[in-house]
């Protein structure tokens, strides 16, 4: 999870961004009961942005185990 979100802020910095222009994430589990641990992270690295944010159990492609999508602003 750490380094998923790091490719985020990474390509939002490369438009111009930060992490304060997230203003919605959605957040993919291959298995619900990894919900608390996925949100202990996305809490940590999203603490004092509070973008709007589901979690939803899926099937994912392969091996994955948590697939994030990141919606920002840029101007």
């Amino acid at each position: 999870m750490y380094f998923i979100l790091e490719r985020i802020e990474n390509a939002i910095q490369k438009l111009g961004g930060t992490l304060d222009n997230i203003v919605r994430t959605r957040i993919y589990v291959s298995n619900i009961t990894h919900w608390e641990i996925v949100a202990r992270i996305h809490g940590e690295k999203f603490k004092t942005i509070q973008p709007v944010t589901t979690l939803i159990e899926a099937r994912l492609v392969g091996e994955c185990l948590v697939e994030v999508e990141a919606e920002a602003i840029v101007c």
